[in-house]
């Protein structure tokens, strides 16, 4: 029984050690960075919250419903349960329920609700775009990490080499083939050779912390790359390196942060509708119901001489024989409101002319990071 605990032990102990000494692809490290980036969460935030914009806009066409309870007390000349004016203490005790539909909004509804799903579209196009520039950052940092181990590799078989250097001199100089200075000489670039293999090993370090940083990776967790497979880097990728114009026409198709600055100018657009619909009337269909109670401080404990009935009547009689429904519509006519309309619309409009500058100048920077990436893939 002891040996198969044992046994068990080192199994599970082992398993553990295989499962932190993983080596991490490049596709690893950007699906693990952009699950656990924090800006990418905010993002997905930012994503959720249009949604809810866009299904608070379509619910507005929808009936509202109110409920009051309205409690007053009357001293002097009031007005009485049968409508008449009298001196008299009383309270009055109101209960309403209704509702208001809209009709007519000049259009307002249906332009609030297409520019939150372009704002939505908009919120998504951010969202791919940030998992886009994270997984490029990433990308660099990963090859960052190759290249320090290469250059460390490199300076680790340059240090053997020297060292071996040094017994072959050691050997001349015994036997008065080269001067002692020689052998001087190549100590110093032993030296030198270990302080470059020392800052070899802080390089990789550093750019194996950017690396876990830009992650979100845990600080204590074993982490290692592998590099990719390659035979021949040029004949593979050599074919994919087109012209500027070529990839740019692909491009301020399908990025993200291109569409995403397409629907803010479209949503934009919307904006002056909705700007716009405050010059219509507006209509509203209102309905509701409400009773009310009396109480006549003044007769309370009286009976009338003829029916022999208290003069105030019970809540339940009043509840029924005091209720009343109304139906109705309204008419909102805007004729004058300083000037407030059409200064919202001149707004609106120049916040198109703005958004649309800022989509022409993000074509352009695309257009740059094109032509530089070119340049430096053929370069390369």
């Amino acid at each position: 029984m002891k040996k198969i605990t044992f046994l068990l032990a080192c199994y599970l102990f082992l398993g553990f050690v295989n499962a932190q000494e993983k080596l991490w692809r490049l596709e690893d490290c950007i699906r693990y960075a952009i699950v656990n980036n924090i800006s990418i969460k905010q993002l997905e935030l930012g994503e959720q919250d249009a949604e809810i914009a866009v299904n608070t806009s379509q619910m507005s066409r929808l009936p509202d419903l109110t409920a009051g309870v309205d409690q007053r007390w009357s001293f002097g000349r009031t007005q009485l349960e049968s409508g008449l004016y009298d001196s008299q203490t009383l309270s009055n005790t109101g209960f309403s329920v209704g509702t208001s539909v809209p009709v007519f909004t000049g259009f307002r509804i249906n332009n609030e609700v297409a520019r939150d799903k372009l704002e939505l579209k908009a919120a998504t196009a951010n969202l791919e775009k940030a998992k886009e520039d994270l997984s490029l950052n990433i990308a660099s940092l990963y090859l960052q990490v190759l290249f320090c181990k290469e250059i460390l590799k490199i300076n680790e078989e340059q240090l053997v080499l020297s060292k071996s250097q040094i017994e072959k001199t050691q050997v001349l100089v015994e036997v008065g083939k080269v001067p002692l200075s020689q052998l001087y000489d190549m100590e110093a670039q032993v030296a030198k050779d270990e302080l470059s293999v020392v800052q070899a090993e802080n390089d990789l370090a550093l750019a194996f912390l950017d690396l876990k940083q830009n992650m979100e990776l845990e600080e204590d967790v074993y982490f290692d790359i592998v590099a990719p497979l390659s035979d021949n880097v040029i004949n593979e990728y050599v074919s994919s390196v087109q012209p500027p114009q070529v990839i740019y026409s692909t491009a301020v198709i399908i990025k993200p942060v291109i569409k995403g600055q397409e629907y803010k100018v479209q949503s934009a657009g919307k904006n002056v509708k909705i700007a716009e619909s405050y010059y219509y009337p507006k209509i509203n269909m209102n309905l509701g119901y409400g009773t009310s109670y009396y109480y006549n401080y003044d007769l309370r404990g009286k009976v009338d001489p003829e029916t022999q009935l208290p003069r105030i009547s019970s809540f339940k009689d009043q509840w029924k024989n005091n209720a009343g429904e109304y139906i109705g519509l309204s008419l909102n006519i805007p004729i004058f409101n300083r000037f407030s309309t059409r200064n919202q619309v001149r707004s609106a409009k120049i916040n198109i002319s703005n958004q649309q500058l800022t989509l022409e100048n993000l074509k352009k920077t695309l257009y740059k990071e094109i032509q530089t990436a070119y340049l430096n893939a053929t370069s390369a």
